[in-house]
């Protein structure tokens, strides 16, 4: 029987997972990665040879690393992390890796990660879902102590996690911006492609604010699931339900359908938040798939069996 060819869209740990997971029912996987991070390595390299954030991008071909001794070991050289006071203490070494081939190769971002995919033997692929460098900026909500309501525009992903408001909405610095050609036809091939988890406003509805992207994601004829997050608790979930977050993805992208939501049941508090969730899985046209798939000894994170065993059910029902 063929593989089925999958796409999954986020950043960072939400991706991460996702790929890992996915990589138990298809080794044609495309990971299409946000470029908006401006913090830490990836902001420092960002800023100084004016290139797109390599760390996202990073961690989809370290979770993409064949599940051999060689594959775990590249895995790991990629991810090391320099420690010490000097220049190099905070870079990651598969930064640093993709930097280096990007600046052999300018303006063939594309083929660089491509070929790092080859040192490692990945099993798929991983594109940025743009090939310039964004920003976001998003309208965050606060409350003063004596009830006054404000609004805030801040700038910047770094910014956007780690700020304790909640967010209203976001959008993306340029406005507007062009989609990767590949990842365009990635999503159009695509037998089933995955959004989520991760961070809710900056590692996945970025993905939504690119309208190529967003009209190759309404328009593919391949299999359409929202991964939704296992924990309430980060900075970004702030004063948002599970169901919220849902609503969310409807008021950026209206029109954008969904085959099947994935979401653990103990992210559900109350019978109100199970009548919300399903309600929003309603407006988005979806199947609500409630599995558990939460990793039971580490808080908010997805357990990679689990969510396996979920993305192989949905296939197994929808192709």
């Amino acid at each position: 029987m063929k593989r089925p060819r999958i796409v999954a869209l986020g950043g960072g740990h939400g991706l991460s997972a996702s790929l890992q997971a996915l990589r138990h029912s298809s080794d044609d996987i495309t990971a299409v990665v946000t470029v908006a991070d401006d913090g830490g390595s990836s902001g420092r390299l960002r800023e100084q040879f004016d290139i797109l954030p390599p760390g996202d991008l990073r961690m989809a071909l370290a979770a993409l690393c064949e599940d051999t001794a060689w594959g775990n070991q590249w895995s790991a050289v990629l991810q090391h992390r320099f420690g010490g006071t000097g220049e190099l203490a905070g870079h990651a070494l598969g930064n640093l890796l993709i930097s280096a081939l990007w600046d052999l190769l300018p303006q063939q971002e594309v083929r660089g990660l491509d070929l790092v995919g080859r040192l490692l033997n990945t099993r798929g692929r991983v594109l940025p879902m743009s090939l310039v460098p964004l920003s976001i900026e998003a309208i965050m909500q606060t409350q003063d102590l004596d009830g006054t309501v404000r609004e805030e525009t801040i700038r910047g992903q770094s910014q956007v996690a780690g700020h304790p408001g909640k967010v209203v909405s976001i959008r993306l610095l340029p406005d507007a911006p062009p989609a990767c050609p590949e990842a365009l036809e990635s999503i159009k091939l695509a037998d089933m492609v995955v959004l989520g988890p991760g961070s809710w406003f900056t590692s996945v509805m970025p993905h939504l604010l690119v309208p190529d992207l967003r009209e190759a994601l309404t328009n593919t004829p391949a299999l359409r699931v929202l991964t939704l997050n296992v924990s309430l608790t980060d900075d970004e979930a702030t004063g948002y339900t599970v169901a919220e977050h849902v609503e969310a993805i409807t008021a950026h992208a209206p029109g954008l359908a969904f085959d099947y939501v994935i979401a653990d049941p103990d992210v559900l508090r109350s019978d109100e938040e199970r009548a919300a969730l399903d309600a929003a899985v309603d407006g988005v046209g979806a199947t609500l798939v409630l599995s558990g798939v939460r990793k039971m000894a580490t808080p908010g994170a997805h357990d990679t069996l689990r969510l396996a065993a979920a993305y192989r059910d949905v296939l197994t029902v929808g192709l």
